[in-house]
């Protein structure tokens, strides 16, 4: 079984531990919402699926651990980042009020 026990975001990338003793890590640049995520937020995680994945609530994001493994970046599209970084932005704002 190909499952983390611990996930750490660094400035660069996402480190998995895995099950079976493994270190593995993908560029942070193939997860744009972490990119843009705070720090608070990269960290605010959970492991679902018995380690199978990653959740993100905050940036509502999950990351499958298989995903990393066969190096596949996020699929997301650029119009959908979009309207997720305006939403963003718009609550922020509406915060700050």
């Amino acid at each position: 079984m190909r499952a983390a026990v611990n996930v750490n975001v660094t400035e660069e990338s996402i480190v998995l531990e895995l099950q079976d003793g493994r270190t593995i890590s993908a560029p942070l640049a193939w997860y744009p919402r972490l990119m843009h995520g705070s720090v608070n937020e990269r960290n605010s995680r959970r492991l679902i699926g018995k380690g199978q994945g990653i959740s993100r609530p905050d940036l509502d994001e999950d990351i499958s651990v298989e995903s990393i493994l066969l190096g596949k970046p996020s699929g997301e599209s650029r119009r959908s980042l979009k309207e997720w970084l305006e939403k963003r932005e718009n609550r922020k704002t509406y915060e700050a009020e």
